[in-house]
């Protein structure tokens, strides 16, 4: 794919966020008009100074004396303008970071689950972090040039054209060579620096993927495998890095060179004025040509400096907005919302697949009603959970539609669809936090009471009664560790505290032992009654008293009828059935 060299885009695009902070700008924009006219200023009164030694014991030293105490304030009054650049810099460049930064967040709120399921998390993670930081890094380094530069850049052309038309004209020849250099530079080497972010993000996204899994990966014996895997990928970055690095490392020492070149062409322009008899050059005007010209390609030579840093924040930007440009889900704003829920859930000759090339679920038409508990067994793969992502609206259906009471799913408000659901899946989460946290994750208004009820129902009130603070305690990182088993019992209790109009539990018992599940099963019993549920389980036992169960392969429902009526029928579920009980 044929990349931009310079994406101007995404700068413009990142322009509104630093305009933002008004007060800030404006402020350093004073200071830098400030700080370019005592720094002219003073390279003004260097080429006085300089002409006040007149000769051998011909120094006008009360003359010198005073300049010197001149330049002394103001290079006390630039130093602080400086100074305060920087810290005014440093605010805005985090703060636009920041907004930026939420704007990413609140995007990733409105994506698709297949945005998720398709994108490397550790990348997804690396846009938030490491190339935010690199924007920040950047905008702070050009925000402490941009206002004092431009301010001297002005100034000191005003000056240099005051003094000598013919010096300035020399200056102003090597300008254009400085910038010519940047641009091919940064033409060449952007799109190392674009390649080199996105393999940082697949170094983050194989850490975090492989440090989440480190059990399994030492269980396999694949630690040498992953040390191979890494050593590729951070070989990449390597060598894209140093290409980056290397053509981008060229601008700085070019450009000085052009300037160094124009240093010495106003030397010997200028001595040459001075010899040839010109009374419009004194040895002072060189001496502060000379600097003034060094002023002058100064903010330019400074940039050309930090041209990897620029180029790392570009493609970081571009990284960014591209998730900001992902496709949201569609806007459910006008939705319709569910309040009393009767429970029938019906599916009308539904298609969809992950990928359009291979198809999963084709026609598949079935009706739940109220208060049903409906289990859904097959093999891996059939499309059990599928019915699941669909049922939620994870995902859309391709074509035909879910209907809850007579409506589709689509015309309601996707956060009061969910709120209809309460959900234990096989891939427990619980997050950093105390217990009663995560325990009311569904339900913030659930009291003491409340919760203690769902525990014991869970088989989790005497383990929580046994901590040091209870309901308070912290779990996770910075926290108590708990079991798999311990940690899919409390998602049971916080699906039990949210009090759901419907359910959904997929292998919501299989890290726990089976003593503990039969016994947590009448807890189960009790909170389907009355609610419409959907239980996908690969133990049948756990499933036997369901209304109806649904056999699946390949997307299609095989079979349905309650335990007897299929284990009669001695077709799959037979099988199925006869496999795991056949000791």
């Amino acid at each position: 794919m044929k990349t931009k060299s310079f994406d101007w885009n995404s700068l413009k695009r990142f322009f509104p966020y630093l305009l933002r902070y008004r007060k800030e700008n404006m402020t350093a924009m004073l200071l830098g008009i400030i700080a370019g006219l005592t720094s002219v200023y003073m390279t003004f009164l260097i080429g006085q100074a300089v002409d006040q030694l007149l000769g051998k014991d011909a120094v006008d030293f009360n003359q010198l004396y005073k300049i010197l105490g001149l330049f002394a304030g103001i290079v006390g009054v630039t130093t602080v303008s400086q100074w305060f650049i920087q810290r005014l810099g440093n605010r805005v460049a985090y703060l636009a970071a920041a907004d930026l930064r939420k704007d990413a967040y609140q995007k990733l709120n409105q994506l698709p689950l297949r945005y998720y399921d398709q994108t490397s998390h550790g990348n997804i993670v690396s846009r938030f972090t490491n190339d935010m930081d690199n924007v920040s890094v950047a905008v702070s380094a050009i925000f402490n040039q941009l206002f004092s530069g431009v301010s001297v850049v002005l100034l000191a052309l005003f000056m240099m054209v005051r003094m000598s038309v013919v010096l300035t004209i020399v200056v102003l020849l090597s300008t254009p060579i400085i910038f010519l250099v940047s641009w091919a530079v940064a033409r060449a080497s952007q799109n190392d620096f674009r390649q080199q972010q996105e393999i940082v993000g697949q170094v983050s996204g194989f850490i975090t993927e492989m440090v989440g899994n480190q059990k399994i990966v030492k269980a396999f014996q694949q630690e040498e495998n992953n040390q191979q895997r890494f050593e590729t990928i951070n070989q990449e970055l390597y060598v894209r890095g140093q290409k980056a690095q290397f053509s981008s490392s060229l601008t700085n020492p070019l450009s000085r060179f052009v300037d160094h070149l124009a240093y010495v062409a106003v030397g010997f322009t200028g001595a040459y004025l001075i010899f040839s008899g010109s009374e419009l050059v004194t040895i002072g005007i060189v001496s502060s040509f000379t600097i003034y010209s060094s002023q002058f390609s100064k903010p330019f030579i400074e940039i050309s400096g930090i041209t990897t840093q620029i180029q790392t924040a570009l493609a970081g930007l571009t990284r960014t907005f591209d998730l900001v440009d992902q496709t949201p889900e569609s806007s459910d704003e006008t939705g319709k919302e569910l309040t009393a829920i009767q429970g029938e859930v019906r599916f009308e000759e539904v298609d969809f697949a992950y990928d359009s090339k291979r198809p999963l679920i084709e026609n598949f038409t079935f009706t739940a009603e109220p208060g049903e508990s409906i289990a859904i067994v097959g093999k891996t793969g059939a499309g059990k959970s599928t019915l699941v992502n669909l049922l939620m609206r994870f995902y859309d259906v391709d074509s035909g539609k879910i209907t809850i009471d007579g409506v589709d799913i689509r015309e309601l408000k996707r956060d009061n669809l969910r709120q209809q659901f309460g959900m234990v899946l096989q891939d427990t989460w619980l997050f950093d936090a105390s217990l009663r946290e995560n325990l009311t994750y569904g339900n913030a208004q659930a009291t003491d009471e409340e919760i203690y009820t769902a525990l014991k129902k869970a088989y989790m009130c005497d383990y929580v009664m046994r901590l040091p603070q209870k309901l308070d305690t912290p779990i996770g990182q910075q926290g108590i560790k708990i079991s798999d088993g311990q940690r899919q019992l409390l998602t049971i209790a916080r699906t039990m505290i949210s009090n759901p109009a419907m359910l959904i539990l997929d292998e919501a018992t299989s890290s726990v032992d089976t003593l503990t599940e039969k016994n947590i099963q009448s807890a189960f019993l009790e909170m389907m009654q009355g609610r419409t549920s959907f239980v996908i389980a690969h133990r049948l036992s756990t499933i036997q008293s369901a209304d109806k169960i649904l056999v699946m392969d390949a997307g299609h429902i095989i079979e349905q009828g309650t335990h007897e009526e299929l284990l009669a029928q001695k077709g799959a579920y037979y099988q199925l059935h006869h496999a795991q009980f056949e000791q």
